[in-house]
């Protein structure tokens, strides 16, 4: 069997390097600084350090009581929305900051949908004194005003992104704009695993730390594998953090849950893997939502985070090759989800979490009383409740 991903950062087809000349010689740097630097013990140490004593890790796995009983199996919750910042990004941003820094480089960019990337990469360049400008589509700085004055608190420029849909994807595009101009000193940190190599590996090897606590969780809790991984799927970060330490566990199924917007048959959805077709989108080959002659298709979800028109090339490889099933689910789902996870819990879901409770809530027949699912609750509602309240017509 061929190894994945190959040195050109292809999962079979999918991957690769699909860059503009002028950044070939800096991609070629971080690769080697993330194979080199990113691989040393005293990088794995500090790294390991700030994981523990500032992101807040190891993150619990909750048993989720009265949910599974309504759900009528055993459901564990792998909490990333207790890390710090509130989300499973801190763990990426620290990684690639933390890098950066050792590499010589003195400003960071990113770009952010719901916006819990932009401040998780605002917190590691304040906590690691490095210059930090965040950029943001408008519509997205109107669902999430919170996040964006989270990140001016924290030192960081926030660049209202007004082309386009002015969602994510656009703020992917300037973020990109911005690399080529900058790169001298500056490194880009994307938050997910998308764009091209090394970056999908790379963002999933510092995410890799949820399945690596999760699964000596339930053992310890369980003395066995879960039967379920469940995660929600935008770029797909917290899902392939999750999964992939279980990849080799075929007993261990996997579970991605997308976001069907107005219904997964409109055009008002961002359900990649279960609409798309494979293309190229931001330096990459993977499943892309275009029309008929190739053009990016416009997306929506309730959940800004989810708003992408593509997918990390890891995931489109898990859905070929069957290691992975991809569904969606709508908003009015996914509403249902966010109050029912907080009243039978008392945990408020972010609404890209509440995807992947969704599911669980629209296929509960599905799982026998015995079956053990962990879900990636992969950050806390706090950020969208305002938004919520609003769709909803309460007032506040």
């Amino acid at each position: 069997m061929k190894k994945v991903p190959d040195k050109k950062g292809r999962f079979g087809v999918y991957g690769g390097m699909f860059a503009p000349e002028t950044l070939m010689a800096v991609i070629e740097q971080l690769q080697d600084a993330y194979l080199t630097i990113g691989k040393s013990r005293e990088f794995r140490k500090e790294l390991a350090y700030y994981f523990k004593y500032y992101v807040g890790r190891p993150t619990a796995l909750y048993y989720a009581s009265d949910f599974s009983r309504y759900i009528g199996c055993k459901v564990y919750l792998k909490r990333e929305d207790l890390a710090f910042t509130g989300a499973h990004k801190i763990n990426n941003t620290i990684g690639q900051v933390l890098l950066a820094k050792k590499m010589g480089k003195t400003r960071v960019i990113a770009e952010t949908g719901a916006g819990q990337h932009g401040v998780a990469t605002a917190t590691a360049a304040a906590l690691l004194k490095l210059q930090c400008e965040v950029y943001m589509g408008e519509i997205d700085m109107q669902r999430q005003a919170l996040n964006v004055y989270r990140m001016r608190l924290l030192g960081a420029k926030v660049t209202c992104v007004k082309s386009g849909s002015r969602t994510l994807k656009d703020a992917i595009n300037e973020a990109m704009r911005d690399w080529i101009s900058s790169f001298s000193n500056t490194h880009y940190v994307i938050g997910t695993v998308v764009g091209f190599h090394p970056f999908p590996v790379m963002v999933r090897d510092f995410q890799s730390i949820i399945g690596k606590e999760a699964k000596r969780q339930i053992i310890k809790a369980e003395k066995k594998l879960p039967d379920f991984l469940v995660a929600c799927v935008g770029g797909g970060s917290n899902s392939i953090g999750l999964f992939f330490p279980f990849f080799r566990d075929k007993s261990v199924r996997f579970i991605g849950v997308e976001a069907a917007g107005k219904g997964i048959d409109t055009d008002y959805h961002s359900a990649t893997l279960c609409k798309g077709r494979p293309g190229i989108l931001h330096g990459n080959f993977s499943y892309v939502l275009q029309d008929k002659n190739g053009q990016i298709h416009p997306t929506y979800s309730i959940s800004a985070g989810l708003d992408y028109p593509g997918i990390g090339p890891e995931h489109s490889y898990y859905k070929d090759i069957g290691r992975a099933e991809y569904y969606a689910v709508d908003d009015r789902q996914v509403l249902n989800a966010f109050h029912i996870l907080s009243e039978s819990e008392g945990i408020i879901p972010a609404l890209e979490s509440a995807h992947a409770v969704a599911y669980l809530i629209e296929n509960k027949k599905r799982f026998k009383q015995d079956d053990i699912i962990i879900v990636c609750l992969s950050g806390r509602g706090d950020k969208d409740v305002n938004e919520v309240a609003r769709i909803e017509g309460i007032p506040l």
